[in-house]
């Protein structure tokens, strides 16, 4: 298994990492979306959810990049790496990696 990581310049500063800025980032249907999403999870599972649609947000509001992002996929050539190195990268910066 391997992880793309998608590591955008100034990100946090356009989508806060909370409910409120995830949702004002997405547009109607796809808010109605994760708001669905985010009250029917377990308390638990909340996070998880919030982390998936942050990253969906991000994309949304740099349309091109999320369209190479698409393009490279696609094409076969968008870069790899290992879950492995994922989790080790993870843990250096002192993130979680549950």
């Amino acid at each position: 298994m391997s992880v793309q990581s998608v590591h955008m310049e100034g990100a946090g500063e356009r989508v806060p990492r909370n409910a409120e800025g995830i949702a004002a980032a997405l547009s109607g249907a796809r808010r109605m979306e994760f708001y669905r999403e985010l009250l029917a999870a377990a308390p638990q599972e909340a996070e998880a959810v919030l982390r998936h649609w942050w990253c969906e947000a991000v994309l949304d509001t740099d349309q091109a990049r999320g369209d190479q992002l698409t393009a490279a996929a696609l094409a076969g050539t968008l870069s790899l790496r290992s879950v492995a190195d994922a989790v080790e990268a993870r843990r250096a910066a002192g993130l979680p990696v549950e």
